[in-house]
């Protein structure tokens, strides 16, 4: 099978292509049924669209959806929309020919056409400008496409997954996204939860990244304490799994939980997500309570840090009872005063 990738995937992929499928689905009920739902999906010669946050694993749902498709056998070529300028975007999508601009000194097929008979994967679709928004409707709709300079119309056989982090309706009605590309590429869709909502697949991801790091960079740091899985699966992870790589990347590379209690400290902070109650109304005394705690815990983790975990020093700095710091500590689920000599 011919691949043509740019970039990393957001769970780091082995010598097998793609991780276990017990790592890429976990065993949160939101992640079986994207299970099922691909399952299904990929036998369908019609467009899929992946939606979900940054970070939540997007291209290797795509790699699953090819894989798992009559296609496989053909090539699987990707084109990341944001990060081609938009006036490239175009003869990368659907080539040109000789002299159709100053320094086209030869014919180039372009991504449409290497992905013949295969799968197409349009990453970010939403960050596609409206001109080439049109072209590619051609192409579902007809499955031609013309080159750039050239005169004739050319047909390809392609499968199109296309991937977004953005809230695609939103963006029609704002008149940012053509509503009848919308209805084509959304034909069978599949949303990919955040970390956050996952957080019983936490554990499983943390051992295949510590196995895969481990042997990328020859580490012998020995897996995660208890304590210090508990503070991962508290975290809201507005990074989701490329944020969770990236700590345990750093923990192999240092071989110290303090380098991952560091990056949970620097962190960018995100507002707190609540979910909406059933009469459609925002909980907004709940998620009052779980901002203040998860800032009361990044502030008790930090005096506790800077205390070299002296509980009964954390307590006084912070003006609490060494009662009540306790109380707290085991609340956030920080490790205890013993297991803290590892960090």
């Amino acid at each position: 099978m011919a691949t043509v990738l740019e970039g990393p995937s957001q769970l780091s992929v082995g010598d097998n292509g793609l991780p276990p499928e017990s790592v890429i689905f976990g065993r949160s009920l939101a992640m079986q049924e994207v299970r099922r739902k691909i399952g299904r999906l990929a036998s369908a010669n019609v467009p899929v669209l992946v939606q979900g946050e940054s970070g939540t694993g997007k291209e290797i749902i795509a790699q699953l959806i090819h894989r798992l498709s009559p296609w496989a056998d053909g090539p699987l070529v990707k084109i990341n929309c944001p990060a081609i300028p938009g006036s490239l975007l175009e003869s990368e999508l659907f080539g040109y020919e000789k002299g159709a601009f100053t320094g086209a000194y030869g014919t180039k097929p372009g991504r449409v056409e290497m992905a013949h008979r295969g799968t197409l994967f349009l990453d970010e679709i939403g960050e596609l400008a409206p001109g080439l928004q049109a072209k590619l409707l051609q192409l579902l709709q007809d499955g031609q496409f013309c080159r750039i300079g050239a005169q004739e119309d050319k047909k390809v056989e392609v499968r199109v997954v296309c991937a977004t982090n953005r809230d695609l309706d939103r963006e029609v009605q704002e008149g940012r996204f053509r509503q009848d590309l919308f209805f084509r590429i959304n034909v069978l869709s599949v949303r990919l939860p955040p970390l956050r909502e996952r957080i019983e697949d936490v554990e499983g991801i943390v051992d295949y990244f510590l196995e895969f790091y481990r042997h990328k960079y020859n580490g012998g740091v020995s897996g995660l304490s208890p304590h210090m899985i508990r503070i991962l699966e508290n975290h809201s992870w507005p990074g989701n799994i490329r944020e969770l790589e990236n700590v345990i990347k750093r923990y192999v590379i240092f071989g110290s939980e303090d380098a991952i209690t560091t990056d949970l400290l620097q962190a960018p902070g995100k507002p707190t997500e609540s979910r909406l109650a059933e009469d459609g109304t925002v909980p907004l005394k709940q998620a009052t309570r779980q901002a203040v705690q998860e800032l009361e815990s990044r502030i008790i983790l930090k005096v506790l840090q800077e205390t070299r975990w002296n509980r009964k020093k954390a307590a006084q700095k912070l003006g609490i009872s060494y009662r009540a710091l306790l109380y707290k500590i085991r609340r956030a689920g920080f490790p205890s005063r013993k297991s803290a000599a590892t960090l």
